[in-house]
């Protein structure tokens, strides 16, 4: 059976990595911390995190990057991580010999993961806005209008 991958194809690119030898549950455990970051910001946290699947998915990561920028031109600071999966893989199972002629099973478990990166720089005024918060104040745009997510969803102006 053949599936249609969701999404843009042309603003996308994307890195997999099969059979790495560690728990889905460990794994999903840091992409959850980096999903929705932008690149320089997810290399800087995998760097930092005291995980032992940081640095595969760190690996994964910088590979998709590069997929991005060689493939497609893109620019390394206009990507954002946009999907992120990891889905268990095959379990190895081995047989420990123990005393008295015994075996007990061994059972280690992999994971697949899938990276995503989307390039943003058709928004470029959201990357303007990335570097430089104070823009939205000196460009053209005086009257903005604000959903205020505390009351009971009215909308009110900012002048």
């Amino acid at each position: 059976m053949i599936t249609k991958k969701e999404g843009n194809p042309n603003t996308e690119a994307y890195a997999l990595s099969q059979h790495i030898c560690m728990s889905s549950h460990k794994a999903r455990r840091v992409i959850d911390q980096i999903r929705g970051r932008s690149y320089e910001e997810i290399l800087k946290i995998l760097e930092l995190m005291p995980y032992r699947a940081c640095y595969p998915i760190f690996k994964l990561v910088y590979s998709a990057a590069a997929n991005a920028s060689h493939n497609k031109g893109f620019n390394k600071e206009a990507l954002v991580l946009s999907k992120a999966e990891v889905h268990e893989g095959t379990t190895v199972k081995k047989l420990k010999p123990r005393a008295r002629g015994r075996s007990y099973p061994i059972k280690k478990p992999t994971c697949h993961i899938t990276v995503i990166l989307k390039d943003i720089s058709l928004y470029e005024e959201y990357i303007i806005w990335l570097k430089n918060p104070e823009w939205v104040y000196q460009n053209k745009y005086t009257d903005m209008t604000y959903h205020d997510m505390y009351s009971s969803g009215d909308v009110w102006d900012k002048k």
